[in-house]
């Protein structure tokens, strides 16, 4: 009897430790992803094995500036165009609450390419202002992909400015860059012209013709340039994330006085990258990741090709390169 009291003290006591031990492995597998606003993004993934990746995100009407003297009222998800990027490994669970600010006048979705289920996850995401959503996925398939919201209707939330980006890392990982940068075009539909001075309304009409006022990197003209411009250094790997919000126009991705080392098309990661492209399509609602290595010192010009976009609709961002000349590679002949 004494010797079974003494198995049955020690078989209480190992529950009572391995209760205590489960929910401290639950919460270890379990991660809160910080978001942050582009084109910064999350830091690369360095666990080895799938976790339960918890997201928690808002949608924001706000009032912002479109361009120098033009204010417009933006739909966003977490107050910024694009949204932040959302980073996973292949094999996590996701579990993504979307909260919609109470103070917003709409109900707003959210539609995730990266999803496999009903919507995109946007039949199940349906949220009035001050409510929240949740839904569950797993990550099937490594690749950048675009979300957007998808409450109809569909065309003017997307115009407003909401589309974000969420990798979905392979099982080894990204190789490593010096700089990693998300950015993402959108083309805006307003009911005054270009340029126009003031508070500035969306022209759902325009967005029917397809005939768009601007068309910009990160929601603002100009807001990728000078002070805000990309930076990186001589002999450095820069990575980017691109994602077409549209909702109309296929953007002809290229930057001035570059090649890309690696173009991952359609943002698929489980293909290999093109090599030593010039120019990259993207498709409305698609991406492309290109990583180039920066060669020689200057500013180098981030454009939609379709060049008139570039000059009177604000398609244009920067990328400073510091360090020094390097005349065997580029160098400018005085006579």
């Amino acid at each position: 009897m004494k010797n079974n009291s003494r198995v049955v003290a020690l078989l209480s006591f190992v529950a009572a430790v391995l209760l205590l031990l489960m929910p401290k492995v639950s919460r270890a597998q379990e991660e809160h992803l910080q978001l942050v606003s582009p084109p910064d993004v999350p830091p690369p993934i360095t666990r080895t094995t799938p976790a339960t990746v918890v997201v928690d995100l808002t949608t924001v009407e706000k009032r912002g500036k479109l361009a120098d003297g033009v204010e417009y009222d933006f739909w966003t998800f977490g107050g910024s165009v694009p949204g932040p990027m959302i980073r996973a490994r292949v094999g996590d669970t996701v579990v993504l609450r979307l909260h919609n600010d109470a103070h917003s006048k709409n109900m707003h979705s959210i539609d995730l390419h990266a999803v496999i289920g009903p919507g995109g996850g946007a039949a199940a995401t349906q949220t009035m202002p001050g409510k929240i959503s949740e839904i569950r996925f797993k990550a099937l398939t490594p690749g950048f992909f675009v979300y957007h919201c998808a409450t109809a209707p569909v065309p003017t939330h997307i115009a407003n400015g909401m589309y974000g980006g969420i990798l979905i890392e392979p099982e080894g990982g990204m190789p490593r860059v010096d700089h990693e940068y998300f950015i993402a075009q959108g083309d805006f539909y307003t009911k005054g012209k270009t340029g126009e001075k003031g508070l500035q309304a969306v022209d759902p009409k325009k967005i029917v013709d397809e005939r768009p006022t601007y068309v910009l990197f990160d929601g603002q003209k100009g807001v990728l340039t000078g002070k805000g411009a990309l930076k990186a250094k001589v002999g450095e790997t820069v990575r980017l994330y691109v994602a077409n919000g549209g909702p109309n126009l296929v953007s002809a991705f290229h930057i001035i006085g570059e090649q890309f080392d690696k173009v991952w098309v359609d943002g698929a990661l489980s293909s290999e990258p093109e090599k030593g492209s010039q120019t990259t399509l993207i498709a409305p609602g698609d991406s492309s990741i290109v990583e180039f290595t920066t060669h020689v010192p200057g500013t180098f010009l981030i454009v939609d090709h379709s060049i008139e976009r570039v000059f009177d609709k604000g398609a244009l961002g920067m990328i400073d390169v510091s360090g020094e000349p390097n005349p065997d590679v580029f160098a400018p002949v005085k006579h």
